[in-house]
């Protein structure tokens, strides 16, 4: 009898499998770049050279493509968590990481109503990316909680959910390109103790 990690391992993809998928990722993160997540799913089929068939049966809906095409920004948020653990002010390294989060999910237009949507549900496809980063920004909240930057009470969940509102926010004002700062900087007032020291 099979176990049931035996059970849930994939099964590696046939050379042309690969191929459309990554052709399929390679033309939804150029739609998504062009016109947001609601780009035509069928006109990502046909630009990768596949039926509208062969994407679903990789991508079983929007949501799963979405969080396939966003892994490598994630993967490279992680990276930048885990060097600002490092950082010698623990707050500035948590308003540093925001940011990045802030200019990650401005990066496609309906990104972050996705993100904020994934808080809700870890059952989304995009709860791959987005509970990674919770996770990894926990971390770095608890340093600068422990070094009485931060109130205590402060939820990473609260912050999450702030930052990509600032996301959403700055996403419908365009003409606006200093406004997910200043409405980060405002939130940041809130939860600090003390201000954060600028960069230097």
């Amino acid at each position: 009898m099979a176990t049931e990690s035996t059970q849930a391992s994939p099964r590696p993809m046939r050379a042309d499998a690969r191929r459309n998928y990554e052709r399929l990722l390679t033309e939804a993160r150029t739609a998504f770049t062009e016109h947001g997540t609601e780009a035509s799913l069928e006109d990502i089929a046909r630009r990768a050279g596949v039926g509208i068939g062969t994407l679903y049966r990789h991508f079983p809906n929007r949501t799963a493509l979405m969080s396939a095409v966003f892994q490598g920004e994630v993967d490279g948020l992680l990276a930048r968590s885990r060097e600002l653990l490092a950082a010698p002010e623990p707050c500035r390294a948590l308003v540093d990481w925001l940011r990045a989060c802030v200019a990650h999910a401005s990066t496609y237009r309906g990104l972050s109503r996705a993100l904020l949507a994934a808080q809700a549900d870890e059952a989304s496809a995009m709860s791959r990316c987005s509970l990674p980063l919770r996770e990894a920004g926990s971390v770095l909240l608890a340093r600068a909680q422990a070094a009485g930057a931060v109130h205590a009470g402060v939820d990473i969940a609260d912050v999450m959910q702030l930052t990509n509102a600032i996301s959403l926010a700055a996403e419908q004002s365009p003409d606006d390109p200093q406004l997910p700062d200043r409405l980060l900087t405002l939130t940041l007032q809130g939860l600090a103790t003390k201000p954060c020291p600028e960069e230097g």
